[in-house]
This record gives C-alpha cells, structure tokens and sequence, in this order.
C-alpha cells in the first residue's frame, strides 16, 4: 500500500477475530464488537490491546459518540436467518435483523461525517435470495441511501484452504472505482441473478468489483489433520452405523477406496434426503462447511481408510481452525464445543486476506492519492 498510516477499520460481530486477522498488521483495529461470550473471552485472549477497543455487548447498545472514525467497516452480522438451512426469516429475523443495529451506527456516523469510506458486509449465499431477492435488494437500498455504491462477491473458502465455504461479500464504498471494476470469477451465477433483480436506480449503484482469482490451493483435507494417535476415534460399530446411512453411489465410493489400498481420508455429513437420514461423504480432498456444534448432525465427520480398515472421528476444534485458515498459535476456548462454535462462525481467514490485498487496500489506496493530488 501506498499510504504512510496505516488504514483503521471498525469490526463489527467479530466473533473471534478472524476478520482482522486477515486483513492483516498492516491494518489497526479502531473498534470491535461481539456479544457473545465465549467469542469474547476467544477475541480476547488472541488479541493484547483488546482491553483499549473491544466491547462486549449487543450492537443496538451502542451509540456512534462512542465509536472512533475508521477507513473500514466490516460486518459479518449473523447469518441463521440467511441459511438455506435455516427458517430463511430474512432481514426481519431475530438474529439476521442484528444487521440494522449495525446499520443504525452506519446511518449515525455518516450524519456527522465520519461514515467509514468503505463497508463490507460478509453473509451466507442464502442473503442473495433470501424472500425471493427483496433482502438484498433491501440491503443494497440502504446502502445506496446513504450515498454508497456496491457490489457482491461470491467467494468459496475452497480456493484457498481445505473447506467448502461459499461466502457473499457485499463491498460497498464512496471512492472511485473505475481502475477496480471488471470481469471475476467472483461473479457467479447467484451474483449476476442477484444484480439482474434490482430496480434500475440500484442498478445504476452497482459496481463489478473485478477481484483476480487466487493462484491453485496446493493443500488437501489430509494435511490438516491431527495424528491418529492424538485423536478420539470412533468404535468399530460407530462407523459401521455411519455406513449403513449411506446411499450406494456413497457405499461404493467407500468401497472402491478400501480395495485400492492406501490411505484416503473422506469428509462426512448427515443429511435429511427424502425424509431419510442419510450420510454422504466427499473424498476430494476438501471438507464440507464447518458449522456451529448447535445440533448432531452439524458435527462433521472424518472417514479415514488406511490398509483395508475404515475408521471415523468428528473434526477437532484444531482442525476446524486450521481449516479457517487459523494459524496453530491462535487460541481456542478449552471446550470442543466452543472452540467448534468460534471456528464455525468465523470468516476465512485467507479469503479476507485475498480480498485485502486484490480490492480494500487499492480502494483506500485511490482515496490517498485523491487527497495528494487536492
């Protein structure tokens, strides 16, 4: 980057940080903020100056006096609502309406010129459809009303580490664009529909964010994973019940891995499909997306063949961290189920790292070069 202070950026529903973490040193966290506890304690024992700019509590508490002025707004509001796995209650949800908290701050600042020149909005897939594309239409509506021009990205955490995560991310900004918009691979089908629904005057706000894809990922499932001896596996007739849930195409693929000889390690969910519980397993080398431990089948399972034996495990909070793109350093709560819960709720790591360096940091980038040239 071009500039001599670094950019600041307020992070809200930080949840552990990993937000921060990917946009880097070269980035100073003016503000963060999580409600929940566990997430707090995590953010907190990973982060030395939390003490000076993290707040623990509910977004609509908060007032925008009491928010410091920043180059960057980040917002991963919660997503259940959003989730094509979820009831799918939209903006007017419980726990995805959070978002109007953040947005109430948002609209505040910008009164008395302080609104951060550039927004992210960070959501599950789902927000681009959610009640037949009127929430994002209703997202981009008040960004547009607050003088913002946006645009969507559709990015799986798959290009970068061992996971499936497909992510929106909403960037939204009041600087020129012009030397930043064009053709991505981060225009996905979801992306295009969603942009072909909105009425003309928000069209006109919309922006092609043109984000290069990433080099090749050269890491798999396997590399991640924690010895076999430092794990908890389950017992013979675990696993063997988890096989019979599985369909045929999903027995033979188990199959043809056990008589190939080897070691192969496969991701396993637990579906409902046809009103059967049934497990499906992937053997591609990536997971399937890590989810919060709130119910059984949320909990993810490794499937390992080695020399003609089947075994299975549930991933580790370590693991899933790893598969975040966390570093080992960082600290997990003691208890699976919180480190799961941190880890499941989190943002990628290398995707904000991606986005950073291809899009956020050029932005902020222009807007110095247009106060040098004043």
């Amino acid at each position: 980057m071009n500039r001599n202070a670094s950019p600041s950026f307020l992070e809200f529903f930080a949840g552990g940080g990993m937000a921060r973490i990917g946009l880097g040193e070269g980035w100073t966290c003016a503000f963060a903020n999580d409600f929940d506890a566990v997430k707090a304690a995590t953010y907190r024992a990973n982060f030395a100056d939390a003490a000076e700019h993290f707040h623990e509590g509910d977004v609509f508490a908060l007032t925008a006096d009491a928010l410091p002025t920043a180059d960057l707004a980040w917002a991963s509001s919660p997503c259940q609502d959003f989730s094509l796995a979820g009831a799918r209650a939209g903006l007017a949800g419980g726990k995805s309406s959070a978002f109007f908290g953040f947005w109430t701050l948002i609209k505040a600042l910008s009164a008395q010129g302080r609104a951060p020149s550039v927004i992210v909005i960070e959501n599950v897939v789902g927000l681009l459809t959610s009640h037949h594309g009127d929430d994002f239409t209703a997202l981009c509506g008040v960004l547009s009303e607050e003088g913002y021009r946006f645009g969507a990205l559709e990015i799986d955490a798959g290009a970068f580490v061992p996971q499936s995560r497909p992510r929106v991310f909403v960037v939204a900004t009041r600087l020129p664009t012009v030397d930043l918009e064009g053709p991505s691979a981060f225009h996905t089908r979801a992306v295009r529909e969603a942009a072909a629904r909105l009425p003309e005057d928000l069209q006109a706000h919309w922006i092609w964010w043109g984000v290069p894809s990433p080099p090749a990922r050269n890491t798999d499932l396997a590399v991640v994973l924690e010895p076999d001896a430092a794990v908890a596996w389950n017992p013979p007739q675990r696993t063997e019940a988890l096989l019979a849930l599985m369909a045929p195409a999903h027995r033979q693929a188990v199959e043809d891995r056990v008589k190939a000889g080897g070691r192969a390690v496969g991701a396993v969910f637990r579906r409902m499909r046809g009103g059967e519980q049934r497990a499906e397993v992937r053997f591609d080398g990536l997971a399937g997306c890590l989810r919060t431990p709130r119910g059984g089948s949320s909990r993810q399972t490794l499937l390992v063949i080695e020399n003609g034996e089947v075994r299975s495990r549930l991933v580790t909070p370590r693991e899933g961290a790893r598969l975040m793109g966390l570093p080992d350093s960082y600290q997990l709560p003691r208890a699976q189920t919180a480190g799961l819960q941190v880890v499941g709720d989190g943002v990628a790591v290398p995707v904000v790292r991606w986005l950073a360096e291809s899009l956020l940091e050029p932005l902020l980038d222009s807007k110095t070069a247009s106060l040098a040239a004043e």
